[in-house]
This record gives C-alpha cells, sequence and structure tokens, in this order.
C-alpha cells in the first residue's frame, strides 16, 4: 500500500502584532494581520480536501484553537525552537510517507504545484520551492529509508537559505518546482 503525502501548512495565530511583523513594519500592524488572515484562508480552501495529500496545519502557538475552522485534515502544533528547529520536529514526527512544508503566506499557490512537488518526490530525496529572495517556500522529503536533518545552520530571511540548507543534504538526491515569492515586507506585497 502506497504511503500517504501529507502537506503542511505552518501557521501563526492571526493575531495583531504576531504575525508577519517585518511586514507590518511597512503597512502598518492591521493590513498586516488582514492581508495574513486572508492569504492564510485562501492558501488552505485551495490546498484542502485533495485526493493526492491529507492537509495538515502546524500552529504557533501549539494549543491554540483558532486554526481549526480553516479547512484542514488535522492541526498540530509546530512546536517550540527556531524556524529549522520547528521544520525539523514536524519531518521526524508527522506519520510515515512523503512530507511537504510551506507557509501561509505564498500569494500564487496552486494544487498543481503542490502536485508536481509530491512527483518530484517519486524520485528525489527532497524537493524545494525556490524563493525570488534566495530562500525557499517549499521544502520536501520523501522521508524514506530515512528522515534528513536538513535544518542546522540556515542564515533564515537572507538569500543564504537555499545554499545553507543544500549545503546540509550532500549525498541526497534534490528536485526543484516553480520559483515564487514568499510575502515578507511591502515591496513583495
Amino acid at each position: 500500500m502506497p504511503l500517504r503525502n501529507t502537506l503542511v501548512i505552518m501557521a501563526k495565530t492571526p493575531s495583531a502584532g504576531r504575525v508577519k511583523t517585518r511586514l507590518a513594519a511597512d503597512i502598518g500592524v492591521s493590513e498586516a494581520l488582514r492581508f495574513y488572515r486572508h492569504q492564510l484562508a485562501l492558501t488552505c480552501r485551495t490546498l484542502s480536501h485533495h485526493p493526492s495529500w491529507q492537509l495538515v496545519l502546524a500552529s504557533a502557538p501549539d494549543h491554540d484553537r483558532t486554526l481549526y475552522g480553516y479547512g484542514a485534515d488535522k492541526v498540530i502544533g509546530q512546536g517550540r525552537g527556531g524556524l529549522g528547529v520547528r521544520m525539523q520536529h514536524l519531518f521526524d514526527r508527522m506519520g510515515r510517507g512523503p512530507l511537504i512544508i510551506i507557509g501561509a503566506d505564498i500569494p500564487g499557490i496552486t494544487p498543481a504545484m503542490i502536485a508536481r512537488a509530491f512527483h518530484v518526490l517519486k524520485g528525489h530525496d527532497h524537493v524545494f520551492g525556490p524563493a525570488q529572495d534566495g530562500g525557499y517556500w517549499l521544502v520536501g522529503q520523501r522521508r524514506s529509508p530515512r528522515v534528513t536533518k536538513a535544518f542546522a545552520n540556515i542564515r533564515w530571511s537572507s538569500p543564504h537559505a537555499l545554499d545553507d540548507t543544500l549545503q546540509n543534504l550532500s549525498g541526497s538526491t534534490v528536485g526543484y518546482v516553480d520559483t515564487l515569492n514568499d510575502v515578507d515586507t511591502g515591496a513583495d506585497l
């Protein structure tokens, strides 16, 4: 029996001052919150109820019930620590089978893009959706025969994030999907 594909959207509780703080510095806290709520709802609506994967929302903070109304098959906590620690935690603990992680702030994402990423994982250990800023909007692992520890010593929010992550994947096969832009600042918007 084939292993089930899992798509995880990492999401924070949509509240003023907690989400999109770099964007808020450019456009204001209430507009940044409005953008985040809209984009989170749109992303979940666009990617939920797909026959090729289960959709999981990974919540921060862990025990917040706010995200239950967004249509995911399951809501779990992200855990503690920096971004890399939390992502690694998801790869380590989420059952078996291919797993892809995205954020909630990627306009233009489509089910076809996610389907392509899962297809890439059939022939590669890892898949990335590069971002125009040198980071990535999507990261996935086949997780078979093992889960790779990919997120040590990453310069997050820098043009080096993807390259730093690739350094940790020596000896693994890596595939890529569409380059998109996540929204971190007013210029990105």
